[in-house]
Order: structure tokens, then C-alpha cells, then sequence
């Protein structure tokens, strides 16, 4: 058996439980199985989704017979084919934890058998939605934190009992430490419902209220109705004048996003708490309905991410990232969910939290950062006032081709309205800038929109990578990446300048760049 993961497919395994091994089959033994209630797991699952799908379009159709003669049948066929499958799944699916790797075994019509090694598990994360939690199952995957097109470096066990699941994690991340030390133990964080306050500031609000909007327009279009809604808005906001309608979307808009970021907010990280373990282990577990439990070893590790985003850093707070290896996820925004270790809250608290997540006294993301030359705010107010013109220049040619008063108005509109908010960001964006070694941490910061403090160790760094665009080489400025096998890959320290910039790289890292430096 090869020790890295596989997954290709093999001669059906024995799979018989401990209960049907035989004395001539004692590997048959280490199989185990699924949870049995993991098919009524999902029948319910099922049932809940033909639930929402068949009542609204029975509502739209408005027939008894095609309610009776198509809509029910369908459900029930559904519902016994899953009830068929699962347990056609549960019977074909063994898995099993050796001394050395983990095996799974699974398939109904193609037999695979995947391995993983056990020292190259990075995660297991438990994960339980609400029938799930009430049946007493979780989903464990079991994952090697390596980038894959497939998922053959991780295994998944849709579903095992609560307690097997915890049994599982403890026993494949629980390592020794190398130097014999012993690793602290105990709670960093827990929830504070005051937090709540910062979910509406987040970019989530907008997005929601438009998605309100779009949803409605949708489902309208699904039954014929859209026409019909839009000429309704109209007449009910007609009353109130363009400018008066706009306003009273919006603000309905605004109202809609702000529940629904609340709700998300609520849902995602209710029961939040953060634990250090004696395992050497960082546990995050939260959720209000789904439950969700993500495990990130220390010696992962190699720093922390301060991320501010301007609505929350305006109300004083920030979220805190890992900067860690083996986080690898098949969508972004899963990976962005297993690596936030805080979510928003006071900026005391991020601080703290980072400090003690890094074994700091005080946190690196608090150090005093050297402020980039002013030639960088030059390129950002450039860019600023580049991009407000290309709308109204863009609109301004248009009013003179066609002859359209209203697109010359929008024009200057949009050139009183752009530029100072371009100026002002670019002096934030500018403002943001900075970079400083604190102990045994590179520290860089940048955005505006986002700000991103960045607190990476000096070892995690693998190699520098300096650039220098034409218009930068006549500022004497350059872009300073540090490149590690972490986080996003590279931490980037935005028009710095050169000679100081290299010197900085020499001094984090000796002996990367020391041959272009220039010493007098």
C-alpha cells in the first residue's frame, strides 16, 4: 500500500464489520461502519427539499389533479430511492484507522479504496447540519491539507456518530512534540453577543438586499408574474417621484440586508469558541444550526492575517486569519471559512487573541509600521483619478455622439461625486501602507476597502520577490513579495523603497538578497 493517497479502483475489499468477521478473516475486523442513521439523515434531508420545492409549484400550477397525479408521486419516488441508495451506500462503505494511514473503502457500481497516511493529516473537521445534530451524526473530513484537482487527498465519512467523530480527531491529530515540551491547554476566545454589531457594517448588507430584490424578480418570472410585480412597484412608488422611489428602494434594501447579515452572522459563528488543546491543536468550533468544528495544528502555523474591512475598521474592529499550510480547500470560500480563527470584533480583542494564538506577549499585527515614501501616494491618487475618468469620459463622449443632454449631466455628476471619494481613498490606501520586523515576525500592511495587517515568521519565508514597473523604477520605489509555502502564497510590501526595501529583505531573511544590495 503506497503512503501517500490514492484512489483508484481495486478488487471489491472484505467489508464485513466486526460483527461478520470470521476467524479466517481477521483484517475484516479494523473495518467500521457508517452510522445507520445516516439514512434517515438523508430521507429527511431529502423530504425537506421536495417539501420546498413542491409547495411552491403546486401554488404556481393551481391543479388538484397535477398535485395528485405527478407532484406526489414524485416525492414519494424520491424519497424511496434515497432510502434505496443509502442503504445500498451504508453496506458498500467500510473504513478503518491503522498505525500507519487510513484507509476508505466505498462505491455501488465502481469499488474504490483510498489511503491516506497518517502523518500527512493536517485536518479533520466536523461538520453537522440541523438533522444531523438531532440524529446525533456528524461528517468527518479527514484531509491532508495538498493541492488536488480531485478530493484524493482527503476522505470524507458521511456520517458517523458524534462520538466516533471525536474520537477520530483526537486520535489523528494528537501528536508528540519534537522537543518533549509540554503544550499549553484552554480556551482563547469565546462568543460575545455584542460582536453582533458588526455584522451589518460587513460587505455582506448589499449583497443581500440586492439578492432580495433579484429573488423576487426570479420566482415572479417562474410563474409569469414578473410584468405584473414590476407595474405594481411602480404604481404603489409612482406617487413619490424618481428620486423619492429610488430612495424608498434602497432603503427597503438596506433593512432587507441588514437582517439577512445578521441572521448569517448569527448562524455562522453563535457558540463560537476557540481552544487550544494539549495536542497541539487550535479548535474552532461554532455555528447555530450547522455545527462546525475546524482543527488547525500549531506547527502549522507560520503567522496571522489582521483583516479590518473599512465598514468594520470604522466601528474599531477586525477579524483575525491563520496564516498556516496544509488549509487547502476545493472552493474559496471554504478556505476563507477554515482559516479565520476570530471572527469580527474589537480590535483589544483581535489584538489579544493574535498574541496569544502566536505564544506572543504582545501581538506583531500592534507593531509600529515604517511609512512608505510619498511618491506612493502619488501612484494611488493617479490611479484614482484614472479610474473615475474612464466613466465619465466615457459618458461625456457618448452625450456628444447621440446628442443626449442626460448622459452629459451624468457625466459631471459622476466626476463631482467620483473624485472626491478617489482622493480620499487613495490617501486611506496610502495611509494603510507600511511594513516593520517585530521579533521573530515580517510585518506588512496594505488596502483600504480591505486592510490586511500581515504578521509572517521570519523561518516561514522561502524567498523574495522584488518588481519593479517602469513608472516605479522612476520613483525609486518596488514591490517586495515574500514568498512562503503559507497562506495565500506571498505577502506583498507595496511601493517600498528599493534601497530600503532590500534592506529590509536582507535583514528579515539574511542572505536572500544580500548580492543586490549596494553597500558602501
Amino acid at each position: 500500500m503506497s503512503t501517500g493517497p490514492s484512489d483508484a479502483p481495486v478488487p471489491e475489499p472484505q467489508d464485513a464489520g466486526p460483527q461478520d468477521a470470521g476467524p479466517q478473516d481477521a483484517d475484516a475486523a479494523d473495518w467500521r461502519r457508517l452510522d445507520r442513521r445516516t439514512v434517515t439523515a438523508s430521507v429527511l434531508t431529502v423530504a425537506g427539499v421536495c417539501v420546498a420545492a413542491a409547495v411552491p409549484t403546486a401554488v404556481g400550477i393551481g391543479s388538484v389533479f397535477w398535485l395528485g397525479a405527478v407532484i406526489v408521486p414524485a416525492v414519494l419516488v424520491a424519497l424511496a430511492g434515497t432510502v434505496v441508495v443509502e442503504r445500498l451506500r451504508l453496506r458498500k462503505t467500510r473504513y478503518r484507522v491503522l498505525a500507519d494511514r487510513v484507509e476508505l473503502a466505498k462505491g455501488i457500481v465502481v469499488r474504490t479504496r483510498r489511503s491516506v497516511s497518517r502523518d500527512r493529516i493536517r485536518t479533520v473537521d466536523l461538520t453537522a447540519g440541523p438533522v444531523a445534530r438531532y440524529l446525533g451524526v456528524v461528517t468527518a473530513k479527514i484531509d491532508t491539507g495538498e493541492q488536488s484537482a480531485s478530493n484524493a487527498s482527503s476522505l470524507m465519512l458521511y456520517a458517523v456518530a458524534r462520538d466516533e467523530g471525536e474520537r477520530l480527531r483526537a486520535e489523528l491529530l494528537d501528536r508528540a512534540r519534537t522537543d518533549g515540551a509540554p503544550r499549553s491547554e484552554g480556551r482563547v476566545a469565546t462568543f460575545d453577543r455584542r460582536w453582533v454589531r458588526y455584522a451589518p457594517l460587513s460587505i455582506v448588507t448589499p449583497i443581500v438586499g440586492a439578492g432580495a430584490y433579484g429573488a423576487v424578480l426570479q420566482v415572479s418570472e417562474w410563474f409569469g408574474l414578473q410584468t405584473g410585480v414590476i407595474a405594481w412597484t411602480i404604481d404603489v412608488l409612482g406617487g413619490l417621484g424618481l428620486i423619492g422611489g429610488i430612495a424608498v428602494l434602497v432603503v427597503v434594501g438596506v433593512v432587507i440586508g441588514l437582517i439577512g447579515s445578521l441572521a448569517v452572522f448569527v448562524e455562522m459563528w453563535w457558540n463560537y469558541r476557540l481552544d487550544r488543546e494539549a495536542g497541539g491543536t487550535l479548535r474552532v468550533r461554532r455555528g447555530l444550526f450547522t455545527a462546525r468544528s475546524i482543527s488547525l495544528e500549531e506547527e502549522r502555523l507560520r503567522g496571522i492575517e489582521l483583516v479590518e474591512p473599512l465598514g468594520i475598521r470604522t466601528a474599531g474592529g477586525a477579524r483575525v486569519d491563520a496564516v498556516a499550510t496544509g488549509l487547502r480547500s476545493q472552493g474559496d470560500q471554504d478556505q476563507a471559512d477554515r482559516k479565520t480563527l476570530l471572527p469580527a470584533a474589537p480590535r483589544e480583542e483581535a489584538d489579544r487573541v493574535a498574541a496569544a494564538v502566536l505564544h506572543e506577549p504582545v501581538s506583531p499585527t500592534s507593531a509600529t509600521l515604517t511609512a512608505h515614501p510619498r511618491a506612493a501616494r502619488g501612484r494611488r491618487i493617479r490611479w484614482a483619478l484614472a479610474t473615475v475618468a474612464v466613466p465619465v469620459v466615457t459618458l461625456a463622449v457618448l452625450g456628444w455622439l447621440l446628442s443626449l443632454a442626460v448622459l452629459a449631466h451624468l457625466s459631471w455628476i459622476c466626476a463631482v461625486i467620483g473624485v472626491p471619494v478617489a482622493v480620499a481613498w487613495a490617501f486611506d490606501a496610502y495611509r494603510n501602507l507600511g511594513h516593520a520586523l517585530s521579533g521573530d515576525y515580517l510585518v506588512v500592511r496594505s488596502g483600504s476597502v480591505r486592510r490586511g495587517t500581515v504578521a509572517l515568521q521570519r523561518r516561514g519565508v522561502i524567498g523574495y520577490t522584488a518588481r519593479q514597473s517602469v513608472f516605479q523604477r522612476r520613483k525609486g520605489l518596488m514591490t517586495l513579495t515574500a514568498t512562503t509555502a503559507a497562506g495565500t502564497g506571498g505577502y506583498s510590501a507595496h511601493d517600498v523603497d528599493a534601497a530600503e526595501g532590500l534592506a529590509f529583505a536582507e535583514e528579515a531573511v539574511p542572505g536572500l538578497f544580500g548580492p543586490l544590495l549596494e553597500r558602501r
